[in-house]
């Protein structure tokens, strides 16, 4: 009796182990997360959808240019940002928006273009660019300052249109 009911726990025990491997398993990690290429199944690349606009201006407020962006803003899509794009438009870029301002810091990891990375604090104002990043590169580019917002743009993008730290953004939703 003492034997079976021991073989009993054992097998449990083990069947439980097998369960939750199994559901971690399962469960989606960050480098798992595929894109959505719902619009475009057979090619398998992602197609920009145009979510707002972001308008960048000296620190004299005066207009540099403007790109239409894609937002990001929920955990998910803040984690993938422009991973997996082969291109982009040079009128086009992603805004990230952070629930809070605080320390940010993004890395290339599976980003195939290179970009420029401009970190923006709670008073639209730029406080630090990282231009021509390395694509596929897995270096932390830390803000150094607070900010609520991130815009990536294509590589040489900020030199092109003389964005520079201490310039401002105005951005809004469609």
């Amino acid at each position: 009796m003492k034997s079976v009911t021991i073989k009993l726990i054992i097998s449990l025990l083990l069947t439980m182990g097998l369960l939750s491997v199994g559901m971690i398993s399962c469960q989606k990690q960050p480098e798992d997360i595929k894109v959505d290429t719902a619009n475009n199944k057979d090619s398998g690349k992602i197609i920009f959808k145009k979510q707002g606009e972001v308008v960048f201006q000296d620190s004299a407020k005066k207009m540099l240019n403007k790109i239409d962006v894609e937002i990001a803003e929920t955990e998910e899509t803040r984690h993938l940002g422009l991973m997996y794009r082969e291109n982009m438009q040079e009128n086009q870029g992603m805004l990230f928006i952070f629930p809070d301002t605080e320390l940010q810091s993004f890395y290339m990891k599976n980003t195939i273009m290179p970009l420029d990375i401009i970190f923006i604090n709670s008073k639209y104002q730029i406080v630090k660019i990282y231009k021509s990043t390395t694509p596929y590169s897995e270096k932390s580019l830390p803000s150094l300052k607070p900010s609520k917002y991130v815009v990536e743009v294509n590589a040489g993008y900020t030199n092109k249109f003389k964005i520079n730290e201490g310039d401002y953004i105005e951005w809004r939703r469609n």
